[in-house]
């Protein structure tokens, strides 16, 4: 029989700051890209830079709550 795997969350703050650092690598990659870019394709970069900035401001809100989390012993 399949048992699920506990759940894990010790190292949830730390996996969520190296998502938040790729995610930010992302953005400034994306922004070297867009001088050889069309303006379409700018476009294109400009939104999706957008959404990556909502998805770290969601990641460092999801850290606090983690943080605080840890602190009180993931009660």
């Amino acid at each position: 029989m399949n048992t699920p795997k506990p759940d894990d969350r010790s190292d949830n703050v730390e996996r969520l700051q190296d998502m938040v650092q790729n995610t930010i690598e992302n953005i400034e990659a994306a922004h070297e890209t867009m001088q050889f870019a069309s303006p379409e394709e700018r476009t294109q970069i400009e939104a999706k830079n957008k959404r990556r900035e909502e998805s770290i401001a969601g990641m460092r809100e999801e850290i606090k709550d983690e943080a605080a989390a840890r602190e009180n012993g993931y009660q």
